[in-house]
């Protein structure tokens, strides 16, 4: 064939070979992703999930606690755009997965605005805690079981210890730990939805949703945060916490949520509140007592005793 006929017929074949290339590639990572056992994103969701907030904590004295959600929120949004550019999805989008992404939007913004206005007033032990009684009951109710009946006592137990002690002495802190607590059950339910869609990949209704999160919350913590446009060490400490606490965490959440049942990823995370005791003890110094110590381990038995729905 002579050499302008193929030229012709491929002009540039280099281009060709860099588009296999990349398909290759993308088909290499999501294979390596997949091999991964889901539990495995579970642990590192659990590890992240409340190391984040214990460092916002710390954060308290230069920024108020609805401005340190804020810029939580906000420093996610701006790398989950980087990252995927989540708007060119938008117009692809049928009506439907629209408004479950604006309510996932909105579900993002008010818990994470009411779990740093707990922050402020309890130990994250204790908040840890409160925020899975929803999730437990959650599990319960898509398996009925004796067993899982059991693992709900067991947890409903362990809350009551962590929170009898400091229901007088903080009922405003309970009252916003009880409405992050319902929050997370739908954070739960409709990142379930989204990450089985068949309109669009988790991840990338997760940077949707983060970025319509931003949006709907700034109002709400933009005042607040506004001092730390000036402080570099606080702007730094809060894209820090939005890496943390809401892009590795809600990544690896996406990642086991496409494989695990609901039911069994939302008893699975009932073992958080061991993960944010010690998170609580390592970085903030909140030393439980005996009989919050026994609280947590009632709540971690109820993960122990569950049953999944097959």
């Amino acid at each position: 064939m002579p050499r302008s006929t193929a030229a012709h017929r491929h002009p540039h074949p280099h281009r060709r070979l860099h588009r296999h290339s990349g398909a290759g590639f993308r088909s290499s990572v999501a294979t390596a992703v997949h091999r991964v056992p889901p539990h495995a994103y579970f642990v590192v969701s659990a590890v992240f999930h409340y190391l984040g907030p214990a460092f916002a904590v710390l954060l308290f004295v230069r920024v108020d606690a609805l401005g340190v959600a804020w810029l939580r929120i906000a420093a996610a949004a701006s790398i989950f755009a980087l990252w995927r550019r989540p708007w060119r999805l938008w117009q692809r989008l049928d009506q439907h997965t629209r408004r479950l992404l604006v309510g996932w939007a909105a579900v993002l913004a008010a818990m994470n605005s009411v779990f740093y206005l707990a922050l402020e007033r309890l130990p994250l032990g204790t908040v840890a805690a409160i925020e899975f009684l929803p999730v437990i009951a959650l599990a319960a109710f898509a398996a009925r079981t004796r067993r899982n009946l059991l693992a709900l006592v067991c947890a409903v137990a362990g809350v009551y210890l962590l929170t009898d002690v400091r229901l007088v002495a903080e009922p405003l802190g309970i009252a916003f730990a009880a409405a992050n607590a319902v929050l997370f059950a739908a954070y739960i339910v409709l990142g379930h939805r989204v990450a089985h869609s068949r309109h669009l990949h988790g991840i990338d209704g997760l940077a949707l949703s983060m970025l319509l999160a931003a949006v709907i919350a700034l109002p709400i913590g933009i005042w607040d945060a506004a001092p730390a446009v000036v402080d570099v060490a606080a702007l730094a400490a809060g894209v820090g916490i939005g890496v943390s606490s809401s892009v590795i965490p809600y990544v690896t959440d996406q990642l086991a949520m496409a494989r695990l049942p609901r039911a069994t990823y939302a008893l699975l995370v009932c073992l958080l509140p061991a993960t944010a005791t010690v998170v609580g003890i390592i970085v903030l110094a909140q030393v439980p007592t005996a009989p919050e110590v026994v609280g947590v381990v009632l709540v971690v038995a109820g993960v122990a005793v569950h049953q999944a729905r097959s």
